[in-house]
């Protein structure tokens, strides 16, 4: 199932950890989702799909899904 998210007021956040729980890259999701998540534990769903709850915030020069970062750019035009 498909389904469209309403906003694209997004950030990066944090899965796939290394061994020293440092995230491999960072995910677009909604941004109301984030506080959400990280106070209920909540799981949130990025553009490309992956399901997390957000335990990390990127830092810049972070690295970012591909996938997510080409569909958030396809939503910017």
């Amino acid at each position: 199932m498909t389904q469209t998210l309403p906003d694209t007021d997004t950030r990066p956040e944090g899965t796939d950890t290394t061994g020293d729980d440092t995230p491999k890259m960072f995910h677009y999701v909604r941004k109301e989702k984030i506080a959400e998540s990280a106070v209920m534990g909540t799981h949130v769903v990025a553009l490309c799909g992956e399901v997390f709850p957000v335990t990390k915030s990127p830092k810049p020069g972070s690295p970012v899904c591909p996938e997510c970062k080409r569909i958030y750019e396809a939503m910017k035009q």
